[in-house]
């Protein structure tokens, strides 16, 4: 198959996206035989949902963190289900695991920097299903790469990103298709979060505690840190562009142009280190580059405007400042309201939400919002992985591809560039090759998982 052929057929082929939905604990058909590439924090939640499903059976696991490898087995325990295969100690115990013949998918949930190699070491391992969590690499390169290894391989890669699943969002989401706001002028979002207590972790708590980062700190402090100290960009813009992009249909009869990015002095981490550790600390001396909020704009092909922003290292309440904007009206999540014109009861005047987001509620919830409970990020992780397993199972195109996931990881080093160069505005790179004007989007229309 040319690379003509995949990017069409990934796009409009539905077969099997309307077929009634097999019961979530339904084992009337072969179970998935999924393997996992990282099982810390983040890879346990998905893990522990997994471990759920009686269509799924966990044939492996690999870590190199012999403490995050234990609480692993502790969930195959409380499940009940037998323990997987486990691949340690090497940092490349994961290219092992791929030479099980038995893995229909893989979930990575690694440090940033191992993901690029590590879907693509998949890909060549004959397996069709990877998900990531969730950014498709840190290069531009890392990016194309990607998309040439799925395309020559004809698989699917889909970046396992939860927020396109919130429950508010789904319904906001359901909203745009109805046609409530209008034709859409202007969208929001970001990552705007303050994780100063993941970023510095001693390991005396699950979370924060202490200002260690590298190798004397916890879980994500391990890693995570060193990208702040290294880069100045948007690190983690998927939580904020993914609902925006579906309800634009970016890569589905429209796409990002253009992209222009802006970062603040860095200051915050700084004075965490200072307040908690003492200006003697030897982490008091560390320069970060990352800038304690970065600004970035993007143009549209349909004339639509992005704002994302990333804000991590400040005190500050968790908002993924999301904000959708059109003809008729606007939603913000940051004061739960909304606004349309000629629906509002009282002119220009904020309105609660709850009330649209109850009527407007998406399909997908009212038929698996039971099946949530326990799944984690108040259920968004449950349809994540519902998704990416019944993709499997049918053997169809996942609905957020693998070019999904190549355009929103990729603001990250578009970010940089932008930054570096004085905050000039740099093309974005269409990963399509122009099939964007004639796919269709396929996520979350219906009821179809």
């Amino acid at each position: 198959m040319n690379r003509r052929s995949f990017v069409k057929n990934t796009g409009l082929a539905s077969a099997g996206l309307l077929l009634p939905a097999a019961g979530i604990f339904a084992a009337a058909e072969p179970a998935v035989k999924l393997g996992f590439i990282g099982v810390g924090l983040r890879g346990q939640g998905h893990l522990e949902n997994a471990l759920r499903r009686k269509d799924v059976n966990v044939v492996a696991i690999c870590d190199i963190d012999e403490r995050m490898l234990e609480r692993s087995a502790s969930l195959f325990k409380k499940a009940g289900k037998p323990m997987a295969k486990v691949y340690k100690d090497d940092v490349n115990a994961w290219k092992k695991m791929l030479e099980l013949k038995e893995l229909d998918a893989v979930i990575i949930a690694t440090p940033w920097e191992w993901h690029a190699p590590m879907i693509i070491g998949c890909l060549e391992a004959g397996i069709k299903y990877i998900g990531t969590e969730v950014m498709l690499g840190i290069t531009l390169q890392d990016h194309w790469e990607v998309v040439k290894a799925a395309e020559h391989h004809n698989a699917h890669v889909m970046m396992l990103e939860n927020v396109c699943y919130r429950r508010d969002v789904m319904a906001v989401l359901n909203m745009v298709r109805q046609g409530m706001f209008g034709e859409l002028i202007h969208l929001q979002g970001g990552y705007q979060h303050d994780l100063r207590h993941v970023k510095f972790n001693n390991g005396t708590q699950p979370y924060g505690g202490g200002v260690e980062f590298g190798e004397k700190a916890f879980s994500e402090a391990r890693w995570r840190t060193e990208h702040s100290v290294h880069r100045n960009g948007d690190l983690y813009p998927t939580h904020g562009i993914g609902p925006v992009a579906e309800m634009i249909n970016i890569n589905y009869g429209n796409r990002f142009v253009s992209l222009s990015s802006f970062a603040t002095k860095a200051r915050g981490l700084h004075d965490y280190i200072v307040k908690n550790g003492g200006e003697q600390h030897p982490n008091a001396k560390v320069e970060f580059k990352l800038g304690d909020v970065v600004t970035t704009m993007i143009k549209c092909a349909n004339g639509e405007t992005v704002l994302l922003q990333h804000d991590t290292n400040l005190p500050r309440p968790y908002s993924l400042g999301f904000r959708v904007q059109g003809t008729k009206g606007i939603w913000m999540d940051v004061n739960h309201s909304l606004y349309i014109e000629g629906v509002s009861k009282t002119n220009d005047q904020w309105e609660d939400a709850k009330a649209y987001i109850d009527k407007y509620d998406h399909p997908l919830w009212k038929r698996w919002g039971a099946s949530t409970e326990g799944a984690g990020h108040g259920g968004m992780d449950f349809f994540v992985l519902h998704a990416f397993i019944e993709s499997v199972k049918r053997k169809t195109r996942t609905p957020m591809d693998v070019y999904d996931a190549a355009v929103w990881s990729a603001i990250t080093p578009l970010s940089e560039q932008s930054i570096a160069l004085g905050n000039e505005t740099v093309e974005f790179p269409d990963f399509t090759n122009g099939q964007w004007m004639y796919r269709k989007n396929r996520f979350a229309f219906g009821d179809e998982y």
